[in-house]
């Protein structure tokens, strides 16, 4: 498994249902956006990329859409290892939507994603094997259900030096299925018919760029 995501995500409709409606995404609002996310930088357009390639962009690169209902933002800064510390101007440019946050990096086997209801922390859990559970916050959802339940182990493998695997599941199997029930896609195995593809989801690109010309932190 190689999937990595940086993803954040406000919504006021089902996301799965707006992304497989949606078409390009308005420059303006998007822009609009990238202001509120990134507040006193001012950021350069660049070149875009569909959702499939962009949830893990490049240091310094943001990809990210307004669309009607949903709007999505792709930053490697939103790779929290606690996500109930999103930063608040985050939370606040929801505006009272829900905010879901999605992050997972394969090097490490590290997995986080929370969501916000009202701007009310309703679930966090961030997990890697060397690191155990950073955070886990609230009632698990019901996609967690099986691999809590211990029915996802991870197969032995006799090229480890230790046994068993440090968790009772991957935390990569647990992101791709986090990202099918609060996104609706996929990065890695089989879609359903029901899934949206991410290949077809276009995102806007922008570098974002602190008063000071460097690159914002």
């Amino acid at each position: 498994m190689g999937a990595k995501t940086a993803l954040l995500a406000y919504a006021d409709r089902d996301v799965a249902s707006v992304l497989k409606a949606a078409g390009e995404p308005t420059a303006e609002d998007t822009a609009a956006l990238i202001a509120r996310v990134f507040p006193g930088c001012r950021a350069e357009p660049t070149e875009g990329e569909v959702l499939g390639e962009a949830t893990y962009p490049s240091n310094g690169l943001t990809y990210a859409a307004s669309f009607q209902g949903v709007d999505l933002v792709c930053d490697r800064r939103l790779m929290l290892d606690r996500p109930s510390e999103l930063p608040a101007h985050l939370l606040e440019a929801a505006a009272g939507r829900r905010v879901i946050l999605h992050a997972m990096h394969s090097v490490s086997d590290w997995l986080a994603f929370a969501v916000w209801e009202d701007g009310h922390l309703v679930r966090s859990l961030s997990l890697s094997p060397d690191g155990g559970i950073a955070e886990n916050i609230g009632d698990p959802f019901p996609f967690e259900t099986p691999y809590w339940a211990g029915d996802r182990p991870v197969e032995f493998d006799p090229d480890w030096e230790e046994e068993p695997y440090a968790l009772p599941f991957h935390p990569l199997e647990l992101g791709n299925e986090a990202l099918r029930a609060l996104f609706g896609f996929l990065l890695e195995g089989r879609p359903s018919p029901e899934d949206v593809d991410p290949d077809e989801v276009p995102l806007l690109g922008f570098r974002p760029f602190a008063d000071s010309n460097e690159p914002s932190s």
